[in-house]
C-alpha cells in the first residue's frame, strides 16, 4: 500500500484532511493513565459523547418536575420516547422505519425474535449458526432448542472454519444450508464474527435460506454503526443489536431490532407480548386481548427505559450529522492504515515477534476492527502494550483486537499504536 507512510507526520496529514475531524472533538476522551490512553475498543464499548450528559440531565430535570406527569408533559413525552430515535436509527441500519425499534436487551430481544421466527414443526427444526459465536448467542440458541424439547447436536449445526484456517469460507456456509435444504427452520449468524472481524455476505446467506425456505436473522452487535448496512434491502427476516458498542450510547445500554416491513401486519405470528407492544391508541385502556402495534414496535413488552434512551439519542444525533457514508469512507481508509503500521511494525521486528492479521484483509469483508494474532509473544505483550497507554483487547491464546472507531479515532492513534505495540515486544 504505497499510499500509506507509517510516520508521524504522515498520519498528522491525514488527520487534517479527514472531513470528520471535528467530530473528535464531540466525545469524551479517557484520561484515567499516567500515559496519553490510544482508545481501541469501541468495538466493545464506544467513548462517551459529550452531549450525553445534557440529554440525560434533560429526563432528569423533567421527571424532578413532573413526576409521573413527564410521560405526557416533559419536553420529549416519555410514554412516545423511542419514536424519537426510529428514523435515525432506521438511517444508520439502512431500514425503513416501520422495520426498527428500540427496546430492551440485546440477548433479550434476540430471544423474543427467535420466539416469532424459531418455529420448529414437522422436519424442518434445525437451526444453522457460526461456531464460536459471541457466548451470549450459543447460550441464546441453545436454549431454544432446547426450549423446544429438541436434542442440541442434531437440531443446532454450526459451521466452523476449516482446518488450520481462522475464517469461515462463506461458500461453506451456503452450501450447508443447500445440504439441509427442507430440514433448516432458521440460519441465525453474527453479522459481523466478534473474535475474528469478518465480515458476512447477508444478503447472499439470506437470498439462500429463503430458498429452501428458512427464516433468516443475524446478531448486528459488531456490525451496527460499524458497517454500511442495507437491512431492508437484503431482506432478512429479523435482526437485533445493542447500542453500546459502535453506537457510543452507555455501558449496557438499549438495543435495536430490526424485523423486516413483510412481517409488520402479522398480528397472527406467535410472540411473547407486552403491553408496550399493544395498539397504543388504546394501550392506556388496560384491556385484556393482544393486538399488536404493526412493525417491530409490536415485539416491545415494556415502558421505555427513558435514562437510557435519552444516552442512546445524543449519539444517534453525531451520527445523523456525520452520516454513514462518511463513516463508512473514514473507516476503510483508517482501517487499511493501522493495517499496513501494524505490517511494518511486524516486519521490522521480524527476528523478536511477527504479527498476523485474522481479520480479512479485503475492505469489503471487514470493518473497523483488526484482531492482531501475535506470534511469538504472549499475554505480556498486551500487558506491556496496556502499561504504555493503549486500551485493546486480548482474546486467549494471543490475538489482540483493535478497532479505529471513525467518529473519535484519528490516524495519528494509528501510527501512535505501531509505535506502541513495537515498544511492548517482549
Amino acid at each position: 500500500m504505497s499510499q500509506f507512510e507509517n510516520s508521524l507526520a504522515f498520519a498528522k496529514e491525514m488527520d487534517a484532511k479527514d472531513p470528520l475531524k471535528d467530530f473528535r472533538d464531540l466525545f469524551h476522551m479517557p484520561n484515567f493513565h499516567e500515559k496519553t490512553v490510544r482508545y481501541f475498543t469501541g468495538n466493545s464499548l464506544g467513548l462517551q459523547p459529550k452531549s450525553t450528559k445534557d440529554f440525560i440531565q434533560e429526563e432528569l430535570d423533567a421527571w424532578a418536575k413532573y413526576g409521573v406527569e413527564g410521560h405526557f408533559l416533559a419536553k420529549k413525552p416519555w410514554f412516545a420516547y423511542h419514536e424519537n430515535l426510529t428514523e435515525m436509527l432506521a438511517n444508520v441500519v439502512g431500514a425503513l422505519p416501520i422495520e426498527v425499534v428500540v427496546t430492551h436487551s440485546l440477548t433479550t430481544n434476540l430471544h423474543l425474535l427467535m420466539v416469532s421466527f424459531y418455529q420448529p414443526k414437522g422436519k424442518r427444526t434445525k437451526i444453522l449458526c457460526e461456531a464460536k459465536a459471541f457466548p451470549s448467542d450459543q447460550y441464546a440458541l441453545e436454549s431454544q432448542v432446547r426450549f423446544h424439547g429438541l436434542d442440541l447436536e442434531e437440531h443446532l449445526i454450526e459451521i466452523a472454519p476449516r482446518a488450520g484456517e481462522q475464517l469461515i469460507r462463506e461458500e461453506d456456509i451456503l452450501a450447508k444450508i443447500e445440504e439441509l435444504g427442507d430440514e433448516l427452520a432458521l440460519v441465525m449468524i453474527g453479522g459481523v464474527n466478534y473474535y475474528t472481524g469478518q465480515l458476512f455476505d447477508m444478503q447472499a446467506i439470506t437470498e439462500a435460506g429463503h430458498r429452501v425456505g428458512a427464516l433468516v436473522g443475524f446478531d448486528l452487535a459488531h456490525a451496527a454503526g460499524n458497517i454500511n448496512l442495507k437491512l431492508h434491502d437484503w431482506g432478512m427476516d429479523f435482526a437485533a443489536w445493542c447500542s453500546y458498542k459502535y453506537l457510543n450510547s452507555s455501558p449496557g445500554g438499549v438495543s435495536g431490532m430490526f424485523v423486516h416491513e413483510r412481517h409488520a401486519n402479522r398480528p397472527e405470528l406467535v410472540r411473547f407480548a407486552g403491553w408496550w407492544g399493544h395498539d397504543k391508541a388504546t394501550r392506556f385502556l388496560m384491556e385484556p386481548g393482544f393486538q399488536p402495534m404493526p412493525g417491530a414496535e409490536g415485539w416491545q413488552l415494556s415502558n421505555a427505559p427513558v435514562l437510557g434512551m435519552a444516552a442512546h439519542l445524543a449519539s444517534l444525533t453525531i451520527f445523523e450529522k456525520a452520516g454513514m457514508d462518511r463513516i463508512g469512507a473514514k473507516r476503510d481508509l483508517m482501517t487499511g492504515y493501522l493495517e499496513y503500521v501494524i505490517d511494518d511494525i511486524s516486519e521490522k521486528n521480524k527476528d523478536r515477534c511477527t504479527f498476523e492479521l485474522i481479520t480479512p484483509r479485503d475492505p469489503k469483508k471487514r470493518g473497523a476492527q483488526l484482531s492482531i494474532m501475535a506470534k511469538g509473544q504472549g499475554k505480556a505483550l498486551f500487558d506491556a502494550l496496556s502499561d504504555l497507554g493503549v486500551v485493546a483487547d486480548w482474546r486467549e491464546p494471543n490475538v489482540i483486537r483493535v478497532a479505529p472507531a471513525p467518529l473519535y479515532n484519528s490516524f495519528e492513534d494509528c501510527y501512535w499504536f505501531g509505535q506502541l505495540l513495537a515498544e511492548a515486544i517482549q
